[in-house]
């Protein structure tokens, strides 16, 4: 397989950035946004007409951009603001509005805006115009911008901060991102995903148009449709999206047509990037002892079962796949938001959300699926998480997902037991509390060591003997100790692999701690790469 091109994700990065529309035209009475002819607009004929569309090849809509706009850079990309006086709800002056991302640069694709009456099922399209912007920072020839363009996607703001920071932010193919109470944009979301890891380069649909509900003054909840497109799948998307106080949550419905067989199908797909954190500190030479948009993948699996999986930046490419039936949730999560685990004062990596997905209807069986691209620093996501259904995706077939997406610092729920804190792992063969200096132990071994904190452990009775439970694909296991953390109110679990054969597979690890027969934690698993053989000495 050759590796997934991030050029789209890349560059949605770069205009992503939440910066302040503060120092646009000051709002003013203009003429609408939507100018467009009156059209009738539901969502029944929008999921009719993507079933139909599937049934027809597929017309790409890119277009051939004027000069000043193919060849602008992002930071010119990033100067082109849009005029809060032509906002869409300009006339609402109520508790939403949105602003449109100018065609240019990567973004080809013209994405189509409609404005709807809810009441009347009446919808009118906005159609691109340069003064519907800004220019004067970004050296663009506006002569060249001719005729209707597009756009190449939005972000809606929520007051207090009407025009001011956005919330929330549709841009680049299927790509979609949301804040929290932090204000600070991290991981993507995506609309679909298709053959992200396949025999074949990964597709990546687009969202062309889509209906944007009119609010009433007071409303905080932002409903808008989308239709989605591709050589393989079409959509028919409906968001509903509660923009709460500390929290961005999106009730989403997709009708999703396949055109041609998939091998791949990614639902409720999520993006983000893991360099290094407490387990992998092979890309942290730098002042930074962390750096990540996500930390973990968390599993609530059909059965009930609460799975931790920490995030690696592998040297090759790795793919998982983790089988369920029905899974009650899972999610990308940045579980620490304290700066002195970061130190950045640039990128604010200890104020990014965590994406929690929580499906509405009956999933069936299939996996949550998680790719971890090898990446030498902090500018490409590398990490992608879906669900995957186990029925093969043919052409003609149609199929429905319901789900939510929570945009918090923490995931909604969580397990009543208790929780993995933190994963280390460093030179083993040797006791605790002796660092080798002069004499480094004879045998290599690799050392880990994983805190577990709530659930009731610091009221454990005391003498309440804990047991870790642990199982490795190859290789061998002993050293182990459990050790009291005051500071966490939990327990560390430290323990040695040792290599049993020259093998440079990945080394899967599982583990829980428990007391009796009574288990006290969810379930630890990590995947761990055992250098090469003439690798495996400390000097």
């Amino acid at each position: 397989m050759n590796r997934r091109n991030l050029l789209k994700a890349s560059m949605a990065l770069a205009a992503y950035s939440a910066l302040p529309a503060s120092g646009l035209y000051a709002a003013r009475a203009l003429a609408a946004a939507a100018d467009g002819d009156i059209e009738h607009f539901d969502f029944k004929t929008l999921q009719d007409n993507a079933k139909q569309m599937a049934g027809k090849p597929y017309v790409s809509t890119k277009q051939n951009l004027p000069p000043t706009l193919a060849n602008m850079t992002p930071q010119q990309f990033n100067a082109i603001k849009y005029d809060a006086g032509h906002s869409l709800w300009n006339d609402v002056k109520g508790q939403l509005d949105v602003h449109f991302f100018h065609v240019g640069a990567g973004f080809k694709t013209p994405v189509r805006m409609y404005s709807v009456d809810p009441a009347t099922q009446q919808a009118r399209e906005v159609h691109f115009r340069p003064e519907l912007f800004n220019y004067e920072a970004s050296r663009i020839d506006q002569s060249q911008l001719k005729g209707d363009l597009g756009f190449a996607g939005f972000k809606l703001f929520k007051a207090p901060e009407i025009a001011i920071n956005d919330v929330l932010s549709f841009l680049g193919a299927s790509y979609f991102r949301a804040i929290d109470s932090n204000k600070q944009y991290g991981l993507s979301a995506r609309g679909l995903a298709i053959d992200t890891y396949a025999h074949r380069p990964e597709e990546f649909p687009d969202f062309t148009q889509f209906w944007f509900e009119k609010p009433t003054k007071d409303a905080t909840r932002f409903v808008v449709y989308a239709l989605l497109d591709s050589p393989s799948a079409t959509g028919a998307y409906r968001f509903d999206i509660d923009c709460q106080a500390d929290r961005v949550v999106m009730d989403i419905d997709a009708h999703i047509n396949a055109r041609a067989d998939i091998e791949q199908l990614g639902i409720a797909t999520m993006t983000s990037m893991f360099s290094c954190g407490t387990h992998e500190r092979r890309m942290c030479d730098t002042l930074h002892p962390e750096i990540h948009d996500s930390d973990r993948l968390a599993m609530w699996r059909g059965n009930g079962e609460w799975i931790c999986r920490p995030l690696n930046n592998p040297a090759k490419i790795q793919f998982n796949a983790f089988a369920d039936k029905d899974p009650k949730g899972f999610g990308l999560v940045q579980t620490d938001h304290d700066f002195k685990t970061y130190q950045d004062t640039v990128d604010w990596y200890h104020r990014r959300p965590s994406l929690w997905v929580e499906p509405t209807t009956a999933w069936g069986e299939g996996s949550i699926d998680l790719l971890e691209l090898p990446t030498t620093g902090e500018t490409l996501d590398n990490i992608v998480a879906f669900w995957n259904p186990k029925v093969p995706v043919k052409a003609g077939m149609s199929m429905n997902y319901g789900y939510k997406l929570y945009w918090s610092p923490l995931p909604p729920v969580s397990t009543p037991l208790a929780q993995v804190h933190a994963t280390r792992s460093g030179m083993g063969g040797f006791i605790e509390g002796w660092a080798p200096g002069e004499h480094y132990p004879e045998v290599w071994a690799r050392r880990f060591a994983v805190d577990f904190n709530g659930g009731g452990l610091d009221r454990l009775p005391e003498g309440s003997g804990i047991e870790p439970v642990v199982t490795v694909s190859h290789g061998k296991i002993q050293d182990f100790n459990v050790l009291v953390l005051p500071d966490i109110k939990g327990f560390r679990v430290t323990f040695d692999w040792y290599p049993t054969s020259d093998s440079v597979e990945p080394v899967e690890m599982r583990m829980f701690i428990k007391t009796g027969d009574r288990t006290l934690s969810e379930t630890w698993l990590y995947q761990y790469f055992p250098p090469a053989p003439d690798k495996r000495r400390y000097t």
